[in-house]
């Protein structure tokens, strides 16, 4: 997937963010993904706060599209 280029609209903090949220799929599933309190543990307190994170991404909306694009994407892959 990281070859696909889907994280090429994203840059910075915010990329690091779904390039970690891969690595928790990978790792532990989806159900790591769509757990709301993901950005409170490690390595995503070390970005910053769940607030600053949504906000890289322009705010809620943006940052749970961005979610339902890394999901379709890691589907789109299997």
């Amino acid at each position: 997937m990281k070859k696909r280029n889907y994280f090429a609209k994203y840059e910075g903090k915010a990329r690091k963010v779904l390039e970690a949220l891969l690595e928790k799929y990978a790792n532990n599933g989806i159900l790591d993904i769509e757990d709301e309190d993901i950005l409170d543990n490690a390595p995503f307190n070390k970005i910053g706060t769940p607030p600053k994170i949504v906000k890289l991404f322009g705010g809620l909306s943006n940052f749970e599209k961005a979610l339902k694009e890394l999901e379709t994407e890691i589907y789109n892959v299997a």
